[in-house]
């Protein structure tokens, strides 16, 4: 798993060697987005939940995605410049995370009747059908969804975790 000081580091390297100064990094609380680049305040976050899961090829891996969208600008995307910039840069990965998310932390779980289990972070406001069962609306593969309390100390543990 990642160190968040040698993340911490990495990032202000790719930020002093591709970036103008004004460009920052800081991890955030994000729990399903691994990276995110802010052109607002110019700011480059990763999460410390999944920066935790995952193993320092893959946390650098994230960091050249998100150089590569300050370096392409606010308007390209994951489109053709932004592809040329992060190939350039040496990102091999895909232009949006599928990796594992803090779950954990989700305060809603649903189950479908196959019983497989989906995670929510937000409470669901309409019927779901869970995708790994069928393709598109079937209500005979409906998603029951349950609200769990994510307590203070899973919240302090889950950063503890992040915290090596």
């Amino acid at each position: 798993m990642a160190d968040l000081e040698r993340v911490r580091h990495w990032a202000s390297a790719l930020i002093t060697l591709h970036l103008d100064p004004s460009w920052t990094f800081a991890f955030d609380n994000a729990k399903k987005r691994a990276g995110l680049c802010n052109f607002t305040v110019r700011r480059i976050t990763v999460s410390r939940y999944l920066a935790a899961r995952y193993e320092d090829d893959e946390v650098h891996q994230i960091l050249l995605h998100e150089v590569a969208h300050a370096l392409a600008g606010p308007r390209a995307g994951h489109g053709p410049k932004w592809k040329l910039i992060a190939h350039d840069l040496g990102y091999d990965g895909k232009s949006t995370h599928d990796g594992e998310i803090a779950d954990e932390l989700a305060p809603w779980v649903g189950t479908c009747p196959a019983g497989h289990v989906h995670y929510r972070y937000r409470q669901p406001t309409r019927a779901f059908a869970c995708g790994l069962c069928v393709r598109g609306f079937d209500k005979r593969f409906l998603i029951r969804w349950a609200r769990r309390e994510i307590t203070a100390a899973a919240r302090r543990q889950a950063a503890a975790a992040s915290a090596g």
